[in-house]
């Protein structure tokens, strides 16, 4: 086991301890990530330590099993993961299923093809353990989340969520906006080596006519996956290696390859295709920069201290769980704790 001494990141005070070490048939870094300045009040590195020693390791035991018989899950945890966070903030909303007062985050139209095996599949599972599980980094996660109260509204969502036919400018301001500079934008962007993409999300790039960015044989078997621009057909956001987080992606997007507009575009566009072409060249290297842009993203606008609730019931909040005991004290709360760690919101 190498540690290496700490490489400071695009001039801030942020450092990664990587460390090698030989898992199975897979080599990874165990990364801990810190900052000059401290994490978001409430939140900790070692919440759980004394309440729960043992979260962590039940939780990815738990996925093990579920990524067994469907790899492919691991892409739906991390969707539901960027969708929550990106909405207001990491706390658990996206989880809400029926509400009395108006349409919740899964009746949304930007969030129509979320996977509907994982937000069932969600109680028992961490989108950081997904990545690991299928072949990416393994890394620490700042703790100590509440969940939200409220649905993110249907116009909240179709403001927050760009679409894939997005180009780099409208993705590069609106995350702006989130505090990510252009490496957190494509770090991010290369959660799409695993999972799929529905033939109306880049059928635009193939009908009426080709998008000219886009490599010809691969327009051609897309043509053969989507017959029509309205298939309801799926494909493989990374043909390469569509169950393997790695930095597969990014070599897609440098042979023109890559599904959506919002990929490819940023191979295309001259602030971006520098950081595309390392992450191509130099996987560990995008998974040192992916560790540090999810920890970023997971404390956007966290609820901690007394804010928001420590839900009983992950899908259902306290005021409409009629089975809740009058008192649900936090040091009691292990049952939440560990079914909101899957989102990073502890």
């Amino acid at each position: 086991m190498a540690i290496r001494r700490p490489v400071p990141l695009n001039q801030k005070k942020i450092y990664v301890y990587p460390i090698s070490v030989n898992h199975g048939f897979n080599i990874f870094w165990f990364f801990y990530l810190f900052e000059a300045k401290q994490l978001v009040q409430g939140l900790s590195w070692s919440f759980y330590d004394s309440s729960c020693p043992t979260l962590e390791s039940i939780v990815r035991k738990q996925l093990q099993k579920v990524f067994k018989d469907d790899i492919g899950q691991a892409a739906g945890l991390l969707r539901l993961h960027f969708h929550d966070c990106i909405l207001g903030g990491c706390d658990a909303s996206i989880l809400l299923a029926g509400s009395a007062s108006g349409p919740n985050d899964q009746e949304a139209p930007s969030n129509l093809t979320l996977r509907a095996q994982a937000f069932r599949i969600i109680d028992d599972l961490s989108p950081r353990d997904a990545l690991f599980l299928s072949g990416g980094p393994n890394y620490r996660v700042p703790l100590g989340r509440r969940d939200g109260l409220n649905f993110a509204t249907r116009k909240e969502t179709l403001t927050n969520l760009p679409p894939p036919s997005s180009n780099t400018s409208p993705l590069l301001t609106f995350l702006a906006t989130k505090n990510f500079d252009r490496t957190d934008v494509v770090a991010l962007s290369g959660g799409h080596t695993i999972g799929l993409g529905h033939c109306t999300s880049f059928t635009d790039r193939l009908y009426p006519t080709q998008d000219p960015t886009m490599d010809q044989n691969f327009a051609n078997n897309l043509r053969v996956v989507c017959p029509v621009a309205n298939s309801s057909n799926t494909n493989v956001l990374d043909f390469r290696s569509p169950n393997t987080f790695d930095n597969s992606y990014y070599v897609d997007l440098v042979n023109r390859q890559g599904l959506f507009t919002s990929d490819q575009d940023l191979y295309t566009d001259r602030r971006t295709w520098s950081i595309v072409t390392s992450f191509a060249s130099n996987q560990r290297l995008f998974f040192e920069r992916f560790v540090i842009s999810m920890i970023k993203m997971s404390q956007l606008n966290v609820l901690t201290g007394t804010q928001g609730e420590i839900r009983e019931k992950c899908l259902v909040r306290n005021s409409d769980n009629l089975s809740l005991s009058s008192v649900l004290k936090e040091e009691k709360g292990s049952w939440s704790a560990f079914c909101r760690l899957f989102l990073f919101t502890c």
